[in-house]
């Protein structure tokens, strides 16, 4: 019984020392992976949805795609399509922009997670103008952009916005 105890402690030992030594070969090997830049700030993050929302206001929806990368996923606010290319992300602005909005942020967090890479996620609201009677209305919408740092500009990879869900 000992020597059984000890074999599967002999096992368990390899195992983990393999497991160990494959690790820090991971560890070791990702940061020649990684740009050498510093990461980006907070503040810089955060001016990347001033500048998405000042394209907004420009009407023109080529111009608030060309905020995202060729690759991006966008899951609008007033859509239930999910969109996977510019062609898609052009389509829903052109039928959003109809409606003025103009984005004001309420709360983010924003997780910078390297210099190529960050989050921000919080709660927006949406003021917004109905096309054919001029009323107003605000929409309340949780959101998340994840962006990439690729040719040395700032892309939205991810835009997930869903309206605000009634407290309970």
């Amino acid at each position: 019984m000992k020597r059984h105890i000890r074999t599967r402690a002999a096992i368990v030992t390899a195992a983990l020392v393999a497991a160990g030594a494959v690790t820090a070969g991971v560890s070791q090997a990702a940061p020649e992976h990684r740009s050498k830049a510093p990461k980006a700030s907070k503040t810089e993050i955060a001016a990347l949805f001033d500048g998405w929302n000042a394209a907004l206001q420009t009407g023109d929806s080529d111009k608030v795609a060309d905020r995202y990368a060729k690759d991006a996923v966008l899951l609008p606010t007033a859509s239930p399509v999910i969109r996977t290319d510019r062609a898609g992300i052009v389509d829903y602005f052109d039928h959003f922009l109809l409606n003025k909005p103009e984005g004001e942020k309420i709360k983010s967090v924003i997780n910078v997670l390297d210099s190529d890479s960050a989050i921000d996620a919080g709660l927006y609201v949406f003021h917004l103008t109905d096309p054919k009677t001029g009323e107003k209305k605000d929409v309340e919408a949780r959101y998340t952009y994840e962006y990439e740092k690729r040719g040395g500009k700032w892309l939205i990879v991810n835009h997930h916005s869903s309206v605000l869900p009634a407290a309970s």
